[in-house]
């Protein structure tokens, strides 16, 4: 059925992952809530990159109702850099579920996970994969490139059918070690450069975009804590999606609200919590 045996498969990635494994804080903790923040870091942004702001973040949220109970501005501005600022949102509304449905610990079951805000199929299911080494398979962008092109499997294989085979390859009792290492064997050996496997979705480019002007928007909303529309609109007068459109959507997804004729982030410096 596969270019290679199973047995052969796991030595080859296990071989390299006993050589050539990365250190990241998140691996050397089994804290659920923990290794949930890191997967929600890693949605879309380098490992490297999100190591030191993991640490920070712990630091000041460590657990599910510190993070619950913060200001939605500080929760923002902890996240600043990370891109696409919704996801701290949703990890602070995961929280705010966790802390009231499930007495302030993280679930361990996939499908419990699921219904949390920001959680999709993949980290659904990477979270107990790294908290509890739970014998199930995930893929992300990384794994799914290093099943199809080590075990010869089409390109243009189904979600639901890579993941039958991820499930018969991985290895009982190990899935905690063995989904870092698809993962550093894809990062550094087998990368989409090398082998011309594309990631099912590409991003669109990003300067210029809507998603580009509502980044910069929520910068200047994060530092001046509260902005008039009016300036808002004047200095953003050059958006061809409309500025008042973008605001419009932030109102509608709890990341902005209005004070009077001024636009701010909840929790910000004068602003109601």
């Amino acid at each position: 059925m596969y270019s290679v045996s199973a047995e052969v498969f796991r030595e080859k990635i296990f071989g390299f992952f006993q050589e050539n494994r990365r250190d990241f804080p998140w691996r050397r903790t089994c804290d659920r809530y923990a290794v949930m923040v890191s997967e929600v870091m890693l949605q879309q942004t380098q490992a490297e990159r999100v190591a030191p702001r993991f640490l920070q973040w712990m630091e000041r949220f460590p657990d599910a109702a510190s993070l619950a109970s913060a200001s939605l501005h500080e929760v923002l501005q902890m996240w600043s850099g990370l891109g696409y600022n919704a996801r701290g949102q949703r990890l602070q509304l995961a929280a705010a579920m966790i802390v009231e449905l499930h007495g302030g610990t993280v679930p361990w079951d996939p499908d419990i996970l699921a219904t949390l805000p920001g959680i999709g199929p993949y980290t659904s299911r990477s979270i107990p994969v790294f908290a509890d080494n739970l014998d199930i398979a995930t893929i992300d962008t990384n794994i799914r490139r290093v099943l199809i092109h080590e075990l010869g499997l089409p390109e243009d294989i189904r979600p639901s059918g890579l993941r039958c085979v991820a499930e018969e390859v991985l290895p009982k009792g190990r899935s905690r070690d063995w989904h870092n290492a698809l993962m550093d064997y894809g990062a550094l050996e087998l990368t989409s450069r090398k082998t011309g496997i594309a990631p099912l979705t590409k991003q669109s480019p990003f300067k210029g975009s809507r998603r580009w002007y509502r980044g910069r928007l929520m910068r200047d909303l994060l530092s001046a804590g509260r902005l008039p529309m009016a300036g808002i609109e004047e200095r953003y007068a050059d958006c061809p999606y409309g500025i008042a459109s973008i605001v419009d959507s932030l109102l509608r997804e709890g990341m902005a609200e209005m004070y009077g004729e001024m636009v701010g982030i909840p929790g910000a410096p004068g602003s109601a919590k």
